[in-house]
């Protein structure tokens, strides 16, 4: 499935190009806007493989959208499509892949689409780079090039980390200084948290030259804040997510792929640090996550590989030791494998940490099964 945007402030125009495009089966819409601000705004996170964009619009046309869109997303391709034929150069000049006139006809629309496959097709695989940035975020934030650990990155401070790390969480959007000042020194005069500020984003620049990492921190809105470009560097919780949401229903055909994804989650977004402006993302990774890991185990479960099914959700108890599921997952497999030593455990331990540590009794629901289960498995005793 080729991954597209659309851009046209024409509504009836932008779903009219949507429904021809959904009729292709090799296309996936990811999003449309109406106004294209919106749309470089949302870019950098759809990551699209390609761009239809309107050229006549009011504010930012076409062109002006073009060039910025190509400089979030390099690997896109950028298809115009206008009522007009004056635009062409400008088009072309920006190296557009097609340029296509209004009304869009369907036989034209899938001669682009075949134009843009022959496209992809003939460029190199869009593997890690020998040269490639990737920032990891999951569990802890570090670099890596060409899928190697960078170990030469040491910030000078707690708070030029932090910094960093903010900037990153709201990567390729405007951050003003006022929200950094409040932040990191919320107790500081203005005169003082601005000097603070400024000499941190200088450590945090160098410390991104000296690593050779091409992170621009570039000042915006008249020095008024910052944005942090990420450009082509890979994101690990990002490219986790646009794996999940591509792949079909696990099935035998795709577990391998599946089973890649959940190993790929190694902790939980930026857990290694008390970040509290960071916790709605890990909660909305760790909820997908966990889901995943659940369809995966009972998936493991309905094919007898109950040894598989047992890890999944050994893993799930240590990432997440107060997920109820994991625990009653591991009973119940324990139970059909005959593990009754196993499924003692886990109850204990359950008791131990609802009791001990969260102050509250077990669930119901887990307790009406233990006793059932103990009922059955020690009445000959």
């Amino acid at each position: 499935m080729i991954r597209a945007m659309l851009v046209d402030d024409e509504r009836l125009a932008l779903i009219k190009l949507q429904l021809m495009l959904e009729e292709l089966t090799s296309v996936q819409i990811l999003a449309a806007f109406t106004d294209p601000y919106e749309a470089v705004k949302a870019a950098p996170e759809l990551d699209p493989e390609v761009i239809f964009l309107d050229i006549d619009m009011p504010e930012m046309n076409g062109v002006q959208a073009g060039e910025i869109l190509q400089n979030l997303c390099p690997r896109a391709k950028i298809i115009f499509v206008t009522a007009y034929n004056n635009y062409a150069v400008d088009a072309f000049e920006l190296n557009a892949l097609d340029y296509v006139l209004k009304p869009v006809s369907r036989s034209r629309l899938v001669k682009t689409i075949q134009r843009l496959e022959e496209r992809i097709e003939l460029e190199p695989d869009n593997k890690i780079t020998d040269h490639q940035i990737m920032i990891r975020s999951l569990q802890s934030l570090r670099f890596e090039r060409g899928g190697q650990p960078l170990s030469n990155i040491r910030w000078r401070t707690s708070k030029a980390q932090e910094l960093f790390a903010y900037l990153f969480h709201n990567r390729n959007r405007f951050v003003s200084k006022d929200s950094l000042i409040d932040l990191l020194w919320p107790d500081f005069n203005l005169k003082k948290a601005s000097t603070h500020l400024y000499t941190t984003i200088y450590q945090v620049r160098q410390c991104l030259k000296q690593g050779e990492i091409d992170l621009p921190i570039n000042n915006v809105s008249g020095g008024e804040g910052y944005t942090l470009e990420t450009g082509g560097a890979l994101i690990d919780s990002y490219e986790w997510e646009k794996g999940l949401l591509t792949l079909e229903p696990v099935s035998a055909g795709n577990i391998q792929e599946h089973q890649r994804l959940l190993d790929f989650y190694t902790g939980d977004y930026l857990a290694d640090y008390d970040y509290l402006w960071a916790e709605s993302e890990r909660q909305r990774l760790r909820t997908i996550w966990l889901h995943h890991a659940l369809s995966l185990a009972a998936f493991y479960i309905e094919t007898s590989k109950l040894p598989e099914a047992v890890t999944i959700y050994q893993r799930i108890v240590h990432l997440q030791p107060y997920f109820e599921q994991g625990y009653f997952g591991l009973m119940k497999t324990y139970d059909i494998i005959g593990e009754r030593s196993g499924v003692e455990e886990q109850y204990n331990t359950m008791t131990a940490l609802w009791n001990g540590e969260l102050g509250i009794g077990l669930p119901a629901n887990i307790t009406r099964w233990y006793e059932e289960w103990k009922q059955h498995n020690f009445r000959s005793l």
